[in-house]
């Protein structure tokens, strides 16, 4: 625990600039909304014409005219690329600045093994990147308020929690590119960080190219799906919902199961068809199983 706290107050002035600015950014966003919100359906309508620009960023599947899909572009790319840029500077440097500044030597001469140096050290990235999130959640949740926008909780917490899973992911890789380096640190980490976001647009803007989605943790943190999946839950003549493995993966879906609960989460109401994987009639039984255990709306299908 002393390490962690070294760590962390290390980090200290890193972690309140990022967090600042990222949450005022969020903030001013937000608050410009109100004003700008008479002119989004147009808007809408231009950038549905934009043709690879709307599809990279997701604007093609959401309605830029609600304050939720406003949001998940403008305040979701912000949150995105700033808490990755935070999340690479911060966990890269962690094991690499004890070779920079000649204390490795030190840290090992006390009652410290290698291995539970390398687990606080990691340890105090990770609660540093979820104390950056927890402070931007609030800012944002705040800022709604005093806008005068009603907020969507459950929209907005699900959008942050998967930008936050996509950030404690950018952390580890550079965590464990920082064990292999001297000098140079945060240039490698923020040029990682920057790579893998623009791997991301470049899989949203080519069918070719995407199996890049699984690649990058920015696949994994797309605020345009879950905006497209919650408008059609609100449709009155949308009575239910099927998938199955092939359209999962055309929509760069990686995590079954994280995918089906989230969407059986958002949608308690509706109907939701889901396809077992196996293809010999006792594992299609133990998956069918499985599934129809994760809902009371849940409908298996097993192909024949």
């Amino acid at each position: 625990m002393v390490l962690i706290r070294h760590e962390l107050r290390q980090g200290r002035a890193s972690f309140v600039i990022w967090t600042t600015v990222v949450a005022m950014l969020l903030a001013v966003c937000i608050f410009i909304f109100p004003q700008m919100q008479d002119g989004m359906e147009g808007m809408s309508e231009m950038f549905a014409s934009m043709g690879g620009f709307t599809e990279a960023f997701g604007m093609d599947r959401i309605n830029f005219g609600t304050f939720i899909g406003f949001y998940a572009v403008e305040c979701g790319n912000i949150l995105g690329l700033g808490g990755a840029l935070y999340a690479a500077l911060f966990s890269v440097g962690a094991l690499a600045k004890e070779e920079q500044g000649h204390t490795a030597e030190f840290l090992l001469a006390h009652p410290l093994s290698r291995g539970r140096v390398a687990a606080e050290k990691l340890a105090a990235v990770m609660i540093g990147v979820l104390t950056f999130n927890i402070c931007v959640y609030v800012v944002a949740i705040v800022s709604t308020i005093l806008c005068g926008e009603k907020v969507p909780f459950k929209e907005i917490t699900l959008l942050h929690f998967a930008y936050l899973l996509m950030q404690l992911e950018i952390a580890g890789i550079c965590f464990g590119i920082s064990a292999f380096m001297r000098r140079g640190t945060a240039g490698v980490g923020l040029g990682a960080a920057i790579l893998m976001y623009f791997i991301n647009l470049i899989a949203n803007l080519s069918k070719s190219a995407e199996f890049l989605r699984y690649i990058t943790p920015f696949a994994y943190a797309d605020g345009a799906d879950i905006e497209k999946m919650k408008q059609m839950s609100r449709l009155p003549y949308i009575r239910g919902f099927t998938t199955n493995p092939t359209l999962m993966r055309k929509a760069g879906v990686t995590d079954y199961v994280s995918f089906a609960k989230q969407a059986l989460a958002e949608i308690p109401d509706r109907p939701v068809s889901m396809e077992v994987f196996a293809d010999d009639f006792e594992k299609m039984e133990k998956e069918a199983r499985e599934i129809s255990s994760w809902g009371g709306n849940v409908f298996v299908k097993i192909p024949v």
